[in-house]
């Protein structure tokens, strides 16, 4: 499992540490118990379980969302994990803290758009 400090990928996302939650952000209910951070295309989503201390926005961007995560007294750690069975992204803990959650684009002929994972 990999960890970091300021920032990590996965696939298609680009997580990175910041010092607030921006204004204007909504907070979103998990679906079944886990929020979706990233839709796969293919039904590989990017995921993380809920549990006390551990907030999802999303913004009127598609391409961003933010995660805030804080010191629980039930120490189960904050994953994000890609539900795929084969050629899986390594699964990233997420440390205390408030992340912005970026969706990679790309340059094409016809313009910018999604990186699919």
């Amino acid at each position: 499992m990999k960890t970091f400090n300021n920032q990590a990928a996965q696939g298609d996302l680009l997580i990175r540490r910041i010092d607030k939650l921006p204004e204007g952000v909504k907070a979103q209910n998990p679906e079944n118990g886990i929020f979706v951070v990233a839709h796969s295309e293919t039904g590989h989503n990017h995921v993380i379980e809920k549990h006390a201390g551990v907030e999802f926005y999303t913004t009127n961007d598609p391409m961003v969302s933010y995660l805030q995560v804080i010191e629980s007294c039930d120490a189960v750690e904050t994953i994000i994990k890609h539900l795929r069975a084969f050629d899986t992204h390594e699964s990233i803990k997420i440390n205390p803290g408030i992340y912005e959650i970026r969706r990679q684009r790309e340059y094409t002929p016809e313009g910018w758009r999604r990186v699919e994972d």
